[in-house]
């Protein structure tokens, strides 16, 4: 299973408990922002795994594309984290630079090839 190999994989699976640690954090009545977190963050490394287990090209980036959006929308959902005080200013710096670095490499990777 290649995907393991994936530095991208890794720090997708790195993210995993913190974005559960946040989830956790949020009162009462956050229960579905909370659930939309860990959800988005499971599909990062899900997507990660089944394009890389893809055959074609295209089938690949389709996958690493959608990886690239489900992290984008952890860094929204950390920033919203933020400004409502649910979590602080380093652990969403510390957050942010692992999604920033995800979204670095799947932006390259769901590229289509030059021709």
């Amino acid at each position: 299973m290649n995907y393991r190999k994936l530095e991208v994989y890794q720090l997708a699976i790195r993210f995993l408990p913190i974005a559960v640690q946040f989830a956790h954090a949020m009162p009462l009545g956050y229960a579905s922002f909370a659930d939309q977190l860990r959800r988005a963050s499971l599909s990062v490394p899900l997507n990660i795994a089944e394009g890389s287990g893809k055959i074609t090209g295209p089938d690949q980036r389709r996958f690493y594309a959608i990886a690239r959006g489900s992290a984008m929308e952890c860094g929204a959902i950390v920033d919203a984290c933020l400004i409502l005080g649910f979590i602080d200013g380093p652990a969403a710096s510390r957050s942010n630079e692992i999604l920033d670095s995800i979204v670095r490499m799947l932006s390259k990777m769901a590229r289509p090839d030059p021709d």
